[in-house]
């Protein structure tokens, strides 16, 4: 088994207590809107945390809580921009999915992040030399008319962008192999980008095969960064289109392949370890909010 580091064990455990947290706020029918968990897919932006600098640009999109996560310790804040109380992000203006700070945004719009992303690192590249902007976006957000003009302009601009690509496979209710013509890989081919697909949840594996590959993006060598993960929640919160047999196979992935599931192989193999490391996000104010 592949020994994590408690911070990296950490920042799963409270992704995944979050996303939870909020499924229960709706349950009890305080938290409302809508809302869009990364339950399954916590293990990438976490993987990714080591390697970007503070000085980068994050863009995320409409599942982005374990980016936010990853990238700032505050589920205190997040929540309270969910549930638009005091302490909030952006003062509760922009939910669950439009988020502004310091050099990390995300958007709900599809393909919009790729666009804004190019026009940052042009800058960046111009005045920034080792910048890059890493933009998050799903294998449902390929059909967007934006993401082709932006990677067309990354690719003749050599522009330091970083593309990771969370394919879960299904756009919503709609299946990747009904949508999708061709690979994510050949449609990078076609503007001259690298691309990288990565079918382990294994953090280490992943830093140890994207390291070298986005120094390279801060060398002005775009990267579209594929990985190949899975989501057991629904689209948003109760809105999974899938058939129960989908669903009972998505979640038992784990125990047909038990290196998949990060969090549920370390508590089949650490247990007491984990406990102990939930046990201290557990005690963190965000896990005991209420409507109160």
């Amino acid at each position: 088994m592949e020994r994590l580091a408690d911070d990296d064990l950490s920042r799963l455990l409270l992704i995944r207590c979050f996303e939870r947290k909020l499924l229960d706020l709706f349950g009890q029918g305080v938290l409302n809107g809508t809302t869009h968990t990364c339950l399954g897919q916590e293990y990438v932006p976490v993987a990714l945390r080591p390697l970007l600098g503070h000085d980068d640009w994050v863009f995320s999109n409409h599942r982005g809580h374990g980016h936010y996560l990853a990238r700032f310790d505050d589920p205190e804040g997040l929540l309270a921009e969910i549930m638009g109380r005091k302490g909030a992000v952006c003062d509760g203006v922009g939910g669950s999915q439009h988020l502004r700070r310091d050099r990390y945004l995300s958007t709900g719009v599809q393909g919009e992040s790729l666009a804004v992303a190019a026009g940052v690192a042009l800058r960046l590249k111009r005045r920034e030399p080792g910048r890059i902007a890493c933009v998050h976006i799903g294998d449902g957000t390929w059909g967007e008319g934006a993401v082709y003009e932006a990677l067309n302009l990354i690719a003749l601009w050599r522009l330091p962008v970083l593309v990771v690509v969370e394919n879960n496979g299904i756009a919503q209710s709609t299946p990747t192999t009904a949508q999708l013509a061709g690979t994510i890989a050949a449609r990078a081919a076609a503007f001259g980008i690298l691309h990288q697909r990565l079918d382990t949840p294994d953090i280490s594996e992943i830093r140890g095969s994207a390291g070298p590959l986005i120094e390279g993006v801060r060398h002005s060598q775009p990267l579209v960064l594929e990985f190949v993960t899975h989501r057991v929640g629904p689209h948003s919160k109760g809105d999974d289109t899938r058939t129960p047999e989908t669903l009972a196979q998505v979640r038992d992935w784990h125990a047909e392949y038990p290196d998949r599931d990060q969090l549920a192989r370390l508590e089949a193999l650490a247990q007491e370890r984990v406990d102990a490391l939930a046990a201290e996000v557990a005690a963190r104010p965000m896990a005991t909010w209420t409507a109160a």
